[in-house]
Parts: C-alpha cells; sequence; structure tokens
C-alpha cells in the first residue's frame, strides 16, 4: 500500500480509500490490464468493498488527468483504462469477446513516422487500433 499512496501523492492527488483500492485493483492486474469501469466496481464489489461505480468512473477520470492512467476507446465497446507504463504499444481487439493484446513494432512505427514525415507533420502521439477475432473467438 505503501507505494500507492507514494504514485497517488507524485500524481498531485490526495490518498483516500478509492484512489488507493482501484489503483491496488490496476496493479493487480496481470492477465487483463485493460479494464472497464465496471470491471473495476465488480472487482471492488467481489471484494467486499463499498465504493460506488460513479466514484470509480471519477476516480478514472482523475487519474488519467494526472497520467496514471490511459484511456482507451475501442469500437463497439466502453472506455477501457490501462496503468501508464510510459512505453507505447498498439492493441488488437477482439470484435465477439473484448480481448484486448498489446503489440509494439518497430517497421509500423518507422514507417507512421515516415509517412507523416512525407506529408509535412511532426508527429508527437498516435494510437493504433486493430481488429478482428481471438483464437478462441474464431474456433467453430
Amino acid at each position: 500500500m505503501v507505494m500507492e499512496t507514494q504514485d497517488l501523492r507524485n500524481a498531485g492527488l490526495k490518498v483516500t480509500l478509492p484512489r488507493v483500492k482501484i489503483l491496488e485493483i490496476l496493479e493487480k492486474q496481470q492477465d487483463d490490464r485493460h479494464l472497464s469501469a465496471e470491471k473495476v466496481y465488480k472487482i471492488l464489489l467481489a471484494e467486499g468493498e463499498e465504493i460506488g461505480l460513479a466514484t470509480v468512473y471519477r476516480v478514472l477520470t482523475q487519474f488519467e488527468a494526472a497520467g496514471l492512467v490511459n484511456r482507451h476507446h475501442f469500437e463497439g465497446g466502453n472506455s477501457i483504462f490501462e496503468l501508464n507504463s510510459g512505453g507505447h504499444h498498439d492493441h488488437v481487439v477482439c470484435m465477439k469477446c473484448g480481448r484486448v493484446d498489446e503489440f509494439t513494432d518497430e517497421i509500423i512505427e518507422k514507417r507512421q513516422a515516415e509517412i507523416a514525415n512525407r506529408l509535412g507533420y511532426t508527429l508527437t502521439d498516435h494510437s493504433l487500433y486493430l481488429y478482428g477475432y481471438c483464437a478462441a473467438c474464431k474456433s467453430p
């Protein structure tokens, strides 16, 4: 819990129980690092925490503003939040089950920079989302 409270203070946020609990949930997720506010809320309920859905949304929005999390808006779904790890990566999203996987590809990154440069842009940021069906969903 010491790390979570320090993370909150470093982000300029007051340490409150809802913030600490939500940050703990985001930090604990190893298999699914991309969580909707509703999923965070369900995890809190399962853990016996009495933190409302509106509070979860408010805290996640505060975390986003403070740079602790990144928000993604994938097609056909709600906003998804992930801890800001500082490194850039792109996403591939299953259109059936909503599974999200991360990937990095230096060739894609280089090509995007070349295209932006050719068109006269100075690239400051980008997001790449690929959509399809995961192995489990495309199986008969």
